[in-house]
């Protein structure tokens, strides 16, 4: 997938009108020092989270990404990041807490390798997925035992050489869309179609069996860097998507 998207620098007031997507990525390969000072903007909970990663790398990258969401939130709410409070729904999503309903954020990130992704809307629900290309030998048989029929079709019928980039797109675009509707894997991924044939735009094919349902969420596509690749999905069919670069400062 083309990394060639407008990759936009940050505003320091971004300005996120109704139908509007913003789709940050974020470097999470950060210097001790500058992961030390955004340790100090987790809640104590996240900050546990961290110590519970067996390897440094992901402790630090923990720390990079859940830090670097609540300076995005705190940009869009006019607040600081230390006094963003999250709660969760039956399945893990968060969700803002004590958020108005006037100017509602709605938000979701996602994490792999080297790079984080945030996806920020208002009003509507909102899932974002990212999956680094790794080799994955198995991925005829995961595609067989969690595709809907029509995927698993789809992905039978192509050439060799375009079986591992569309798994992940595959993937991700299943993901994205789970998270969005905040089901997590109660929802079997299964019991919903996304285009999976190369050069398809990306888009919910049908839910349930429904295309009408389908109608009602928008999917994207996307890379953050070369050998990653991305979704979004939001409810309603009318949107504006962005893409943002998110930098650390030197005071993090």
């Amino acid at each position: 997938m083309s990394t060639e998207l407008a990759w936009r620098k940050q505003s320091a007031e971004p300005v996120l009108e109704e139908h509007d997507i913003h789709v940050w990525r974020i470097a999470l390969d950060q210097p001790e020092a500058t992961i030390h000072r955004l340790q100090s903007t987790l809640s104590s909970d996240e900050r546990e989270r961290a110590e519970r990663f067996q390897f440094d790398r992901d402790r630090r990258r923990f720390i990079s990404a859940h830090a670097a969401l609540r300076m995005l939130l705190a940009r869009y709410l006019a607040s600081q990041p230390n006094q963003i409070r999250f709660e969760y729904g039956a399945h893990g999503k968060p969700w803002l807490a004590a958020n108005g309903v006037s100017d509602r954020i709605e938000f979701n990130l996602a994490h792999s390798g080297e790079y984080a992704v945030c996806g920020i809307t208002r009003y509507q629900p909102i899932g974002i997925d990212l999956e680094f290309m790794r080799p994955v030998l198995d991925a005829d048989q995961i595609v067989e035992r969690f595709f809907s029929t029509q995927e698993c079709a789809t992905f039978r019928a192509l050439p060799t050489d375009l079986k591992h980039a569309t798994f992940f797109a595959g993937w991700t675009r299943k993901e994205a869309f789970i998270k969005a509707i905040g089901d997590g894997l109660s929802r079997p991924l299964d019991q919903f179609d996304v285009a999976l044939a190369p050069g398809d735009p990306a888009r919910i094919m049908s839910v349930g069996g429904s295309e009408r349902e389908a109608r009602n969420w928008s999917l994207f596509a996307f890379a953050p860097e070369t050998n990653y690749v991305g979704a979004v999905a939001v409810a309603s069919s009318e949107w504006s998507i962005s893409y943002w670069t998110w930098e650390f400062s030197n005071g993090a």
